[in-house]
């Protein structure tokens, strides 16, 4: 069987950073861990070809090739997988579909031949029952929930490393809490289930041996979802790390509470973590407690997150804007904070109601979607009627979003957050790359030469090399994310007010305000 594993292109976001990439000379941010793992539990006497949209086309001899095509993909990525979706049966194809998008919306791509929704471990050895007895369809879902520490390693080898500035791996999937907007819990539960340490410790020696150094992802929504396992494997993963002399710097996600919790952020800091991402949603306790993000209302989150930094890694943290019975002005109430704690990278987005979410099912009743589907990028209108008119929060997303990426203001930013941020350990001393190098002359030359903001860039960057010249390759990371900010910025306001002229010239006649 040649099987055709086939990622969908990500539209311009947030997270896309392409101008800042090419700085690098990579195409894509992070590979598709999904999918690789899902080559690693097919059978591996089927032929396997893996192709990233995101860093190279689809050619007929691509298709020619093909006797199955399989696409996992986001939600964010809806577009190009139903069109590859399309392109796959116009060519007479079996399809196969998979991965979150499909788990939560499967009325979406019920053109492909199989659905393998749910986790994997359950449903792909479904399906590969049912091509190898002859089947031509089928719908394959799980009714519980599989332990992951069966989970094979993913086919890394089937990846052009090159082309990736991280490079991924997961150590658990669920999180504990029940945050009423966010589908995680949907699709993996409020249980966290871990990897063993010596699993999550293979598949960084496999990307070790594979030539893989630098930025690795920990892919999970909650890292620290279940302390006591994460506790154990950083135990572990410190003396491989010290033994491989720090190979890796690690990124993540987690709950706002690692603040309380000392030794977890120590033991992190000594196996390298360097970046933690902490969805803060809003500063405003009443909308938190709304949306039942209780954990963010037990203690300051401005405390909280100066607390993370202290230790050296540095915060990265989401904010939304659209609650129900939120107060005018809410996008002036979020640049403040940022301002306030110095977040660099402040991910802002409006609500989405994603598909199967509690949100979804309570405005569902309430009669308040405006669409059957949804999506979570940064230049999307909201898919339901809120509780204040549409257009007022729009106005200021748009107005604070902007603010936020301002160059003077984003350089003043990611330097006053600089001069708190703990000390960096395991800061190993290697000769720069020729694409270091090549990515450094680059960014002085645009940041240094030609922008506006060149006095403010020098003045920040020397005082940056005289006080903290061990944070200098992360502050320059920082100072080349602003390509990409100062170009999305324009993208947002662009289709955020022209996706709110349409609404408005198709508004319904029921008022924009309810409740």
């Amino acid at each position: 069987m040649r099987v055709l594993l086939l990622y969908p292109l990500f539209p311009k976001s947030f997270w896309s950073f392409e101008k800042t990439l090419a700085l690098v000379d990579c195409k894509a941010l992070l590979p598709p861990l999904g999918l690789i793992t899902v080559a690693a539990m097919l059978p591996q006497e089927w032929e396997l070809k893996l192709v990233d949209h995101n860093i190279q086309e689809i050619t007929e001899s691509d298709w020619d090739w093909a006797e199955l095509v399989i696409i996992s993909g986001m939600i964010v990525q809806k577009e190009d997988m139903l069109a590859q979706i399309s392109a796959a049966k116009q060519r007479g194809k079996l399809v196969a579909v998979g991965g979150p998008y499909a788990t939560t919306s499967p009325q979406e791509v019920e053109s492909a031949d199989f659905l393998i929704l749910d986790e994997g471990e359950i449903t792909l050895p479904m399906f590969i029952k049912a091509i190898e007895q002859g089947d031509r369809s089928g719908v394959f879902r799980a009714t519980e929930k599989p332990a992951v520490t069966e989970t094979p390693i993913p086919r890394y080898d089937l990846l052009d490393l090159n082309a990736y500035d991280n490079m991924s791996v997961q150590f658990s999937r669920g999180c504990p809490f029940q945050c009423e907007f966010c589908d995680i819990i949907v699709l993996y539960g409020r249980k966290p289930r871990t990897k063993t340490p010596e699993q999550l410790i293979a598949e960084l020696e496999c990307i070790y041996d594979l030539g893989w150094r630098g930025a690795v992802f920990m892919v999970d929504d909650n890292f620290i979802g279940n302390k006591r396992n994460v506790k154990l494997l950083l135990k572990e993963l410190k003396v491989w790390m010290e033994e491989k002399g720090y190979p890796f710097g690690f990124t993540t996600e987690a709950s706002v509470d690692l603040a309380k919790d000392d030794e977890l952020m120590e033991l992190m800091v000594e196996c390298n973590f360097k970046k933690v991402f902490l969805g803060i949603e809003t500063p405003d306790q009443d909308s938190l407690a709304l949306t039942n993000k209780f954990q963010n209302t037990r203690d300051p989150l401005t405390e909280s997150i100066d607390k993370i930094t202290r230790t050296g890694m540095q915060v990265m943290a989401g904010f939304i804007i659209g609650f129900d019975g939120e107060k005018a002005h809410a996008g002036d109430r979020i640049v403040q904070f940022v301002e306030q704690t110095g977040i660099p990278m402040a991910m802002f987005s409006m609500l989405q109601a994603l598909p199967s979410t509690a949100l979804w099912h309570r405005l569902e009743k309430e009669g308040r979607l405006l669409n059957s589907s949804a999506n979570i990028n940064q230049t999307t209108l909201m898919n339901f009627v809120p509780t204040r008119a549409i257009e007022d929060i729009a106005t200021e997303y748009v107005d604070a979003f902007w603010r936020l990426y301002d160059p003077t203001a984003y350089l003043n930013r990611i330097f006053r957050y600089y001069m708190k941020l703990g000390e960096a350990k395991n800061v190993v001393s290697k000769r720069p790359s020729w694409k270091t190098i090549r990515a450094l002359s680059l960014l002085l030359w645009k940041q240094g030469v030609l922008a506006q903001t060149r006095w403010l860039f020098w003045r920040n960057l020397i005082q940056v090399l005289i006080k903290k010249p061990r944070q200098l390759e992360m502050y320059l990371t920082l100072c080349a994310y602003l390509e990409h900010f100062v170009e999305y910025r324009f993208i947002v306001k662009q289709q955020i007010n022209l996706q709110l002229a349409n609404y408005m010239a198709s508004k319904p006649k029921a008022e924009s305000m309810v409740g």
